[in-house]
């Protein structure tokens, strides 16, 4: 007994003292991060073979990374209402981002960060979490910080065509002149193309992309990693669940130009296209493609010849989030939380850079719907699976929530309809024969399994496609002969997981 005695005065004396009880607590903290429009394009997911992402490799090497990760709805206002209230659109009424803001449309919902805040913990948020910004954020968070920049470098305002310039937006020759005191003008758009999607609105077309002369601490996503870390290097008197969201790769693709630097243009490789790719598809399956309702036109980029230039800047904006990824769980590591922390990476949906001639999100195909998920189990929990697991099966974001609920044991957790990753968090092998579900508007579903993806447009017109022959979804199977009892399967499996409002 005086053995025992001594060896817990001898450890009491050596713990700093500025160690806070928390640090200790039996509740985890969770670090949330989101990351805006990044598809599979991250070394650990193999989307690109030039990409840098060291920090999010290194991330992924201390957890679970998912594989097939799907998201709800391939558009910001969508997807992360599914993430924050765990129930599909046709619960939240939030289809597309023309929809309502989900707490202004449904205040009845417990949103998970108000689901933490019940159960005790403090919750903290920055940068994009809820799509709307600023005034979603603090109906959400207690305590919160957004920058004034959004577009970084440029106020929003700034980016705004005058009266007289307007005319050009349409133009070959658009012509936006940013006047910047004591510097030099800056023309907009830096790629010099007219704008698809909004050639009389005068709001600055952020289907743009080229570097900046600026430091990091210009852009918005900065700015939100120095004040996440000062928030880890405080002392908590309670277990804190902190969102931290980055707008980039968000279009516009303005980044430092160091970040571009990594990426010469002139080495640069396109995504894989196959010319004949829309021609087995049906008319709103060609529309979903072709049309200009998130980003541009593929026609407009091959025109100007910027399909290369575009790419680099995907991939420079990906490694500029990479690097303010890594100082913010470097943070974490720094701190006394490192052990009892959950991380959690996600992306809200894909992007594409003209696979099947389409740029931007809001179709129902792979590289709209795939993302990168990582969570990282804190360290003085052994009863998850080890460092540098994968898990291959199919998994979507809206199962984040119950999955959180049951790792930091919330109360009174509302009706979800997500299901919770624990048992792929402690046996990724573990088979779920699942079909993960992505709505693009209401009558618009996509089921993604294991190996095969099946579309429904809301006119009855159908797509199937082999992942295990077919990753790329270059051959739509939905009319072959040989596939017709596997089609017929999915349409009654649409009916059947489908929630019910």
């Amino acid at each position: 007994m005086i053995r025992r005695l001594l060896v817990i005065v001898f450890f009491a004396g050596i713990l700093p003292l500025w160690v806070p009880r928390q640090v200790f607590a039996e509740n985890p903290n969770v670090l949330f991060i989101a990351i805006d429009d990044l598809n599979d394009w991250v070394g650990c997911l193999g989307g690109h073979p030039q990409v840098k992402t060291p920090n999010i490799d290194a991330l992924a090497k201390r957890g679970m990374l998912f594989t097939n990760a799907h998201c709800a709805s391939p558009a910001c206002n969508p997807s992360r209402a599914a993430i924050f209230s765990g129930r599909y659109a046709e619960n939240t009424g939030i289809w597309s981002n023309e929809s309502p803001r989900l707490p202004d449309h449904r205040p009845d919902l417990k949103l998970l960060p108000v689901a933490f805040k019940d159960s005790g913990y403090a919750t903290l948020g920055t940068g994009k979490m809820l799509h709307g910004g600023a005034k979603s954020n603090r109906q959400i968070f207690e305590e919160i910080f957004v920058p004034e920049q959004r577009w970084s470098p440029l106020e929003r305002a700034q980016t705004d065509y005058a009266e007289e310039e307007l005319s050009t937006k349409r133009t070959d020759n658009p012509r936006h002149v940013v006047e910047r005191p004591g510097m030099e003008p800056i023309v907009l758009p830096l790629n010099g193309m007219p704008s698809d999607r909004a050639p009389d609105n005068p709001k600055g077309e952020s289907f743009d992309w080229g570097p900046w002369d600026v430091p990091d601490s210009e852009m918005g996503d900065a700015q939100i990693t120095d004040w996440a870390i000062e928030q880890i290097e405080e002392v908590f008197s309670k277990p804190f669940f902190m969102g931290v969201g980055y707008y980039r790769p968000h279009i516009p693709l303005w980044v430092p130009k160091s970040y571009f630097e990594e990426y010469p243009v002139e080495t640069v490789q396109l995504p894989a296209i196959f010319d004949g790719d829309l021609t087995d598809l049906s008319s709103i399956g060609k529309r979903f493609a072709l049309e200009a309702y998130t980003g541009g036109s593929h026609s407009t980029v091959q025109r100007f010849g910027e399909w290369r230039d575009a790419v680099a800047g995907y991939l420079a904006c990906v490694s500029f989030v990479d690097h303010h990824v890594g100082r913010l769980t470097q943070a974490l590591e720094n701190s006394p939380y490192r052990d009892n922390t959950w991380i959690v990476l996600w992306s809200d949906h894909g992007w594409h850079l003209g696979e099947k001639q389409h740029w931007g999100k809001w179709t129902g195909w792979e590289r709209s719907t795939r993302v990168p998920l990582i969570i990282v189990p804190p360290k003085i929990m052994s009863n998850w699976t080890g460092p540098g697991s994968v898990c291959d099966q199919p998994v979507s974001l809206i199962d984040l929530y119950p999955t959180l609920a049951e790792v930091c044991d919330l109360e009174s957790v509302p009706a979800l309809d997500g299901q919770s990753l624990v048992p792929l968090l402690k046996n990724p092998n573990h088979k779920t024969d699942r079909a993960v579900m992505t709505t693009f508007g209401e009558g618009n579903t996509t089921l993604r399994t294991s190996r095969w993806r099946y579309i429904r447009y809301e006119d009855g017109s159908e797509e199937l496609y082999d992942h295990d022959s077919d990753p790329n979804e270059f051959e739509n199977l939905a009319s072959d002969e040989m596939s017709q009892d596997r089609v017929t399967e999915f349409r009654s499996l649409i009916s059947r997981i489908t929630p019910s409002p």
